[in-house]
């Protein structure tokens, strides 16, 4: 890692099953507009939901960015209102295929990684030390053994654990829809006529 480095790369996910706008990806894109400082260096990325495809990415972003830091962002669907801090990332038991209909050899992450890997973050003190106001956040050890937890434990074992994950709830109905009226009014360059 360059110790002159002040990247700090935040990722999200793109649409998947019923989720054609994808939470995470949202929550990153707001938080590209508003930044992490003037002294970091935001890098936002869109991951696919698929094994291969994210793990890909994920190498490629500590092997050439050599960030500080990666959080990653990943739509909890049984949320509702909570954002749950991921603590650590599990190496095998992923059989649920992905976008593609794969998954990987063995249901495993990395051939002879270790079991599991801590982040050097400690999620229990940030969520002990955090509110966000109409929203509940939870602390977990178990990212849920599909293309989440396995982006987290590919971040972790290529960052040295200098990676979080953080679940966010599905958007509502209505924030969906919101969404798409925003997309479409900007599209037709007349974003002012509709609000």
């Amino acid at each position: 890692m360059d110790s002159n480095s002040n990247i700090v790369v935040v990722t999200g996910f793109g649409p998947f099953r019923q989720y054609l706008v994808n939470s995470s990806w949202e929550a990153v894109k707001e938080l590209s507009k508003r930044g992490l400082g003037k002294n970091i260096d935001l890098r936002i990325m869109q991951l696919p939901v698929v094994y291969q495809k994210a793990k890909e990415q994920i190498v490629r972003i500590w092997t050439t960015l050599h960030p500080i830091l990666t959080v990653h962002v990943g739509l909890a669907s049984s949320a509702k209102a909570i954002i749950i801090l991921e603590q650590c990332g599990k190496n095998k038991g992923y059989e649920e295929m992905d976008a593609c209909g794969f998954h990987p050899e063995g249901g495993c992450c990395m051939l002879n990684g270790p079991e599991k890997i801590e982040s050097t973050i400690n999620m229990k003190t940030i969520w002990k030390n955090i509110s966000v106001e109409g929203i509940d956040m939870i602390f977990s050890r178990d990212a849920g053994r599909y293309i989440c937890d396995y982006t987290y434990y590919t971040s972790l074992y290529y960052g040295s654990g200098r990676a979080a994950f953080i679940h966010v709830p599905p958007l509502s109905k209505t924030e969906q829809q919101h969404l798409h009226v925003d997309t479409w009014d900007f599209s037709m360059g007349n974003k002012s006529s509709f609000l």
